[in-house]
């Protein structure tokens, strides 16, 4: 069992306590305790068992506008002080940054909804082992699967964070993830693809035979892949790569690197970054949502932001020490997004498919080829190829490139958003891309 709120309150209390006693003018503290275990399989065989037990501690302390950390996993009292003391020390030597200090108290979160985020089901590892036989069992039925590895993890965490302004609050997490990767092979290729599922209640995960179905189904359709030429064409991207524009618009628009100048939608409030159908929102009190929360790592309250209205950017996400940069208040956001999401578009799927005559599904993308400071983007990818809303054939070793400034604008969204990932995203169209194949 996770430590209990009392436990990691009183060592909080402690800490910032003896800080505020060597004189330091403010402090933060979070004290947390997670507990994972892991069990891994590979070709229907137990390949590892694991468990891991953390509980640490990490205090930063103020002087003035200077300011040090430190962490560590020893929560005795005696070394606790050590800590504090060098922390303390530490501080006094390191130079005024004027964009230091805590938050503003009238943004500190007061209370403490229920989002229920915390399973206490106990997954035993018998039943983790039980679980993915079957999955492996049901991933392996085809012949054309050749290998398959799966794991099954249980996090349970519990945390408290506290400041020299009087903020002491936390509460319990959990989740449970399971995942299947496969590789599939036929007389022209050999190929591999994956499926998971990650919720914070153990009834909400997918069961075992759909999750290696859907694994060994989506490996085995991308065998015998088509090489096809470099064209300008509307690529289409699954779901699970769609949310990946979301988390290049989110880096783009982080208080940090518009007050560092390194992205591309610097000084675009209130401009028009989207198509006008396009709506892009952060709501952090979803129940059991994978990414909610009632406020962030510095204690600021988290409220629904409404980041892209019909097109048009409206805020950045905004922690203390960049929001005081670029004189703008924190938006609770420090540590990045909760729930992230496109809204719905208001086409159907099969609608989406059938919105060209060809066109490109894309299923997986390679490297990491997006650059927030000039939104250019470049990546690998695999797909099929689509006509007349019908998939055609796999295609493979094609490299897919545009800018995101002209990407944006020219987003269509299918209408079946799911809850699946802190990050989610319709299926969407981006038209006229540039597509280098063979």
């Amino acid at each position: 069992m996770v430590k209990d709120q009392e436990f990691l309150e009183s060592k909080a209390s402690y800490c910032l306590d003896l800080a505020k006693k060597m004189g330091a003018t403010d402090a933060t503290v979070t004290v947390g305790h997670s507990i994972s275990e892991t069990v891994n399989f590979r070709n229907k065989s137990l390949e590892a068992s694991d468990r891991s037990d953390g509980l640490a501690l990490n205090i930063e302390t103020f002087v003035g506008k200077k300011k040090s950390s430190i962490s560590s996993s020893n929560l005795l009292d005696e070394n606790i002080k050590t800590l504090i003391e060098k922390c303390f020390e530490t501080t006094k030597i390191t130079p005024e940054d004027e964009f230091n200090s805590l938050p503003d108290k009238s943004l500190l979160s007061e209370k403490i909804n229920n989002l229920n985020l915390y399973d206490q089901t106990r997954f035993e590892n018998e039943k983790k082992i039980n679980y993915l036989n079957e999955l492996e069992d049901s991933a392996s039925l085809s012949q054309k699967i050749i290998n398959t590895e799966s794991s099954f993890t249980e996090n349970k965490s519990n945390f408290i964070l506290a400041n020299s302004d009087g903020f002491c609050s936390g509460y319990k997490t959990s989740s449970f993830t399971a995942s299947c990767v496969t590789v599939a092979k036929d007389e022209n290729s050999m190929e591999r693809d994956y499926e998971f599922t990650s919720k914070r209640h153990l009834s909400d995960i997918k069961k075992p035979k759909d999750l290696g179905e859907k694994a060994a189904e989506q490996t085995i359709k991308k065998l015998s892949p088509n090489k096809i030429g470099s064209e300008k064409i509307n690529l289409i991207f699954d779901k699970r790569i769609a949310k990946g524009m979301l988390n290049a618009f989110a880096s783009a628009v982080s208080a940090s690197a518009i007050a560092r100048g390194t992205s591309f939608l610097k000084d675009k409030i209130d401009q028009q970054v989207f198509s006008k159908s396009i709506n892009v929102i952060d709501k952090p009190d979803i129940i059991k949502g994978m990414g909610s929360q009632n406020f962030d790592s510095e204690g600021v309250s988290s409220k629904t932001l409404n980041l892209v209205e019909n097109g048009i950017l409206k805020n950045y996400l905004i922690d203390t020490y960049n929001g005081n940069k670029l004189n703008l208040q924190s938006n609770g956001r420090n540590g990045g997004t909760t729930n992230l999401y496109f809204e719905n578009g208001k086409i159907s799927f099969e609608e989406l498919l059938k919105n060209t005559s060809k066109c490109l599904y894309i299923t997986e993308t390679i490297g990491h080829g997006s650059n927030i400071v000039t939104g250019d983007y470049s990546v690998g990818a695999t797909g099929f190829f689509i006509e007349n809303g019908q998939f055609k054939y796999p295609v493979n070793e094609i490299t897919i490139a545009g800018n995101f400034k002209d990407m944006f604008k020219n987003i269509i969204l299918a209408n079946d958003l799911d809850f699946e990932y802190s990050v989610n995203s319709p299926t969407m169209m981006i038209e006229g891309m540039t597509v280098a194949g063979k």
